[in-house]
């Protein structure tokens, strides 16, 4: 049996990869696009951009696993997805979702 089944290692990897999303994600404002648009330089969008895209799918599996395996209910599960959307929120998800399920395993 594969460590990431168990879910306290589950929820491990969903909260690492959640950090090194919301970071990617400040990264592609507040740094790749001032770059792209300010400067014209388009390498750090993409090299960055695709990174984050395959962190975004990520995060939305183990999102899905995670909601799933510790029964979340209708509100934390949309805070979980949504966060991703908006800058911060997933570090803000992990604060009051993620953090708390791990307390209580």
């Amino acid at each position: 049996m594969s460590s990431i089944t168990r879910p306290q290692d589950l929820l491990g990897w969903f909260r690492l990869v959640a950090l090194i999303e919301g970071v990617s994600f400040l990264l592609i404002l507040f740094v790749t696009m001032p770059l792209k648009y300010g400067l014209g330089m388009h390498e750090p969008n993409l090299v960055i951009g695709y990174a984050h895209g395959f962190l975004f799918i990520t995060y939305m599996v183990l999102a899905g696993l995670s909601i799933l395996r510790y029964k979340w209910g209708f509100w934390p599960s949309v805070g979980v997805l949504a966060a991703s959307l908006i800058p911060f929120g997933t570090f803000v998800a992990d604060k009051r979702v993620m953090a708390p399920t791990a307390e209580q395993l």
